[in-house]
C-alpha cells in the first residue's frame, strides 16, 4: 500500500529517475536512509519495475502525430498487419470506443507526413481516420 509519501517520491522520479537520493530526502523532508529503504521496496514490490531516460528529439525538424483508426468490419488483423510493416509508425495501439487502432508516427517532413497519410488511408478495411500533429511535448508522469 502506497501512502503519501511514496507517491511524491514516485512523482519525484517521474520528472527525473536520476536524482540524487540527497535531493530526493531534501525534497521529501526525510532522510537519504528512507529515500532509499522506500526506494528499495518500491522495486522489490514490483510497484516500481524500472528507471528511463528521456532524449532529445534525434529529428528536432521532424513530425510527430498520432492517428486515429476506424476498421470496417473484421479486418483490424490484416489492417495491423498492414500499418505493423509501415517504418513511420513508430507504434500501434488497439483501443475501444469510437476508433480501433491508434498509430503513432514520426516522418522528417510534412511531404512525408502527406504521403503517409494517403498510403494510410488506402489500406483494405480502414473506415475513417483522425490525425492529429504533436505541436510541443511537456513534461509530466
Amino acid at each position: 500500500m502506497l501512502d503519501e509519501t511514496d507517491r511524491q517520491l514516485i512523482a519525484l522520479l517521474r520528472t527525473d529517475a536520476r536524482m540524487p537520493l540527497a535531493k530526493l530526502a531534501a525534497t521529501l523532508g526525510v532522510t537519504r536512509a528512507t529515500v532509499r529503504a522506500r526506494l528499495d521496496r518500491l522495486v522489490t514490490s514490483g510497484v516500481v519495475t524500472g528507471f528511463t531516460v528521456t532524449v532529445r528529439d534525434l529529428q528536432p525538424d521532424g513530425v510527430r502525430a498520432v492517428t486515429l483508426i476506424e476498421v470496417d468490419g473484421r479486418h483490424a488483423e490484416s489492417v495491423i498487419r498492414r500499418l505493423s510493416g509501415l517504418p513511420e509508425i513508430r507504434a500501434l495501439h488497439t483501443t475501444n470506443g469510437r476508433w480501433d487502432i491508434v498509430a503513432e508516427i514520426e516522418v522528417p517532413t510534412l511531404g512525408d507526413f502527406d504521403a503517409l497519410l494517403r498510403t494510410i488511408r488506402q489500406i483494405d478495411g480502414i473506415a475513417n481516420s483522425e490525425t492529429s500533429i504533436l505541436l510541443a511535448a511537456r513534461k509530466g508522469g
